[in-house]
C-alpha cells in the first residue's frame, strides 16, 4: 500500500504529459500561438522540475520523506488550477512553473522512499511499482484529451488541465498514512520509530534488527552504543544539530571533492539518467498526435484516439521489468531494453524517411511499420530503461549522500526531458523528423554501450552493501568522519579491535 501511494506522486508528472500532448493541438487553435511557444511551454516544465528536485533533496532531509511527498502534491495541485484557469499564454507559464516545482519534487523523493522502506528481496519490484502508475497516468491523459477533445476549444484544454487537480488531492490524504523513512528516522535519532516501521515492513524480525544495525553502522553509530545513546551520538557527530553545516558537507563531497567511489557512482547515475531522455521517450509521448499525422492519421480525434495506444502499450509492458527485476537482476533488463529502443528508433526513422519519399497514397504500409516500430520502442523503454533506471539510482548511493545525489541525477533527467521536447518541433522543422529519431537510435546506441561498460549488477545486495561495488572504501569514507565523533561506553582498546 505505501508503494501505491507513493507511486501516485510521479504518475502525476506522467499524466501532465500526455495530457499535453492532446491540450497543445487546441490551445494552438484558442490562443494563437506558434510551435516554437507550443514547445517551450511543453518542456518548460522539466525545467522548472529541477528547481523542485534540488530543494526536494534538502527538504526530505529536514522534514522527512512523507511530508515532502505531500507538498509536492500540494504544489503540482495548485499548478493544475493555475494553468486550467489560465487567461493566456503567461499565466499558463506561470502555472508550468509552479506544477513544474512539484513534478521536481514528486520525482526525486518517490523512488528513494520507496528504495529506503522497502525490504532487500522485493526493492526492485517495490521501487520499480511506482512506473506502473506512472504509465497509467499517461494512459488516463490520452483518455481524458480523446473524452474531453468535442468540447469547445476554449474549453477542451482548460478541462484536460483540470483533470489533473484531482489526483494530488487523494495522493496529499493517503500519503499521511504512510509511515516514515526508517533510514530518516535513524538520522534523525528516532531508533525506536524506526525499529517499529522495519519491523512491519521487513519479511522477518531478524531481517528487521539486522538491517537496523545495518542502517545505524552507515549513519556511523557504532555496535554496542544503545538506543539512549543514539540520539547525543548522532548530534555531536553532525556538528552540534547543525543541518546546513551537514547538506555543506554532502554537497562538497559530491561536487567539489568526492572520492573515487564517490565519482563512479555518480558517473553511473547521472549517466542512466541522461540515457533514460535523450533518447526521446517524452517527444514520442508529448508529440505522438503529430507522429501519427506523418503516418497517415489525419484527423486531430482519430489521432488522439490512436495516441492511446501509446499509453495503453506502457502500461502493459512495464509490469515485465517489475515482475523480473529482483529475478534476472538490472543489467539484463537495461541492456535489452537499450537494444530494443536502439534498433526500433531506427526502423521508425527509415520508415518515415521513406514515406518522405513516396506519394502519399502509396505510404500505407510505410505508416503502419511507422507506428508499429513507435509503439514497440515505448514497450521496450517501459520494460527496462523507463522503470530500471529509477530503481538503480535509488540504491547506489551511500545514506549521507542519498538524497542530495538523487535530487542532482532527476534534475539532470528534467533538464534532458525539457531539452528534448522544448527542441523536438524545431529539430524536426531543421532535420527532418526522421533525421530527428535516427538521432535518438545514435544515442540510445551509445547508451547500450555505456550501460555494458559501467553499471554492476545491484539486485540482492542491502543498500548499505550496493554502495561497495563501486569501491571498497565506499562505506568507510561515507561515515568516517562521524565515527571519529560518536561517544561510546566501550574502551578504546575494544573498539580499536572491532575496526
Amino acid at each position: 500500500m505505501m508503494t501505491v501511494r507513493s507511486s501516485s506522486a510521479i504518475s502525476i508528472h506522467r499524466a501532465d504529459i500526455s495530457v499535453m500532448s492532446g491540450a497543445q493541438l487546441f490551445m494552438k487553435e484558442d490562443l494563437k500561438i506558434t510551435d516554437t511557444q507550443i514547445e517551450i511551454l511543453a518542456g518548460v516544465i522539466n525545467i522548472y522540475s529541477l528547481f523542485g528536485s534540488l530543494a526536494a533533496g534538502l527538504t526530505s532531509d529536514w522534514l522527512g520523506r512523507r511530508y515532502t511527498m505531500v507538498l509536492a502534491a500540494a504544489i503540482f495541485f495548485t499548478g493544475a488550477l493555475l494553468m486550467g484557469f489560465a487567461p493566456g499564454y503567461g499565466f499558463l507559464m506561470v502555472g508550468r512553473f509552479v506544477a513544474g516545482i512539484g513534478v521536481g519534487f514528486a520525482l526525486m523523493i518517490a523512488p528513494v522512499y520507496t528504495a529506503e522502506v522497502a525490504p532487500t528481496s522485493a526493492r526492485g519490484f517495490l521501487t520499480s511499482f511506482p512506473e506502473v502508475f506512472n504509465n497509467f497516468g499517461i494512459l488516463l491523459g490520452y483518455v481524458s484529451n480523446f473524452a474531453f477533445a468535442r468540447l469547445p476549444v476554449h474549453l477542451s484544454w482548460r478541462a484536460m488541465f483540470l483533470v489533473g487537480a484531482v489526483p494530488p488531492v487523494f495522493l496529499g490524504v493517503a500519503v499521511l498514512a504512510m509511515p516514515e523513512s526508517p533510514r530518516w528516522l535513524v538520522m534523525r535519532g528516532r531508533i525506536d520509530d524506526a525499529r517499529r516501521v522495519l519491523q512491519k515492513t521487513s519479511d522477518s524480525p531478524a531481517e528487521a534488527e539486522e538491517r537496523l544495525l545495518d542502517i545505524k553502522k552507515v549513519v556511523g553509530i557504532p555496535e554496542g552504543v544503545s538506543d539512549a545513546d543514539d540520539v547525543a551520538a548522532i548530534v555531536r557527530a553532525s556538528g552540534k544539530g547543525s543541518s546546513s553545516s551537514r547538506h555543506d558537507g554532502v554537497w562538497k563531497e559530491l561536487l567539489i571533492n568526492p572520492s573515487r567511489p564517490v565519482r563512479r557512482m555518480l558517473m553511473a547515475g547521472l549517466g542512466l539518467m541522461f540515457i533514460q531522455q535523450a533518447t526521446g521517450v517524452d517527444c514520442v509521448v508529448m508529440y505522438s498526435p503529430r507522429v501519427f499525422e506523418r503516418a497517415g492519421i489525419k484527423s486531430k480525434t482519430n489521432s488522439l484516439g490512436a495516441s492511446m495506444a501509446v499509453g495503453a502499450c506502457k502500461t502493459f509492458f512495464i509490469p515485465i521489468s517489475t515482475l523480473l527485476l529482483d529475478r534476472i537482476g538490472r543489467r539484463p533488463l537495461l541492456l535489452a531494453s537499450g537494444g530494443g529502443m536502439a534498433i526500433f528508433l531506427f526502423t521508425l526513422a527509415t520508415s518515415l524517411h521513406m514515406m518522405d519519399r513516396r506519394p502519399e497514397g502509396e505510404a500505407t504500409a510505410l505508416g503502419a511499420v511507422s507506428i508499429a516500430a513507435m509503439l514497440s520502442f515505448v514497450a521496450s523503454f517501459a520494460s527496462g530503461l523507463g522503470p530500471v533506471a529509477w530503481v538503480y539510482c535509488s540504491e547506489i548511493y551511500p545514506l549521507r549522500l542519498r538524497a542530495q545525489a538523487a535530487a542532482i541525477g532527476t534534475g539532470l533527467n528534467r533538464i534532458m526531458s525539457g531539452a528534448t521536447t522544448m527542441s523536438f518541433l524545431s529539430l524536426s522543422n531543421t532535420i527532418t523528423i526522421s533525421g530527428s529519431f535516427y538521432l535518438y537510435a545514435c544515442i540510445a546506441a551509445a547508451g547500450w554501450v555505456f550501460m555494458y561498460f559501467f553499471l554492476p549488477e545491484t539486485m540482492g545486495k542491502s543498500l548499505e552493501d550496493t554502495v561497495k561495488l563501486f569501491g571498497k572504501d565506499a562505506d568507510d569514507e561515507d561515515v568516517s568522519d562521524i565515527r571519529r565523533h560518536v561517544p561510546t561506553k566501550k574502551p578504546s582498546t575494544e573498539l580499536s579491535a572491532q575496526h
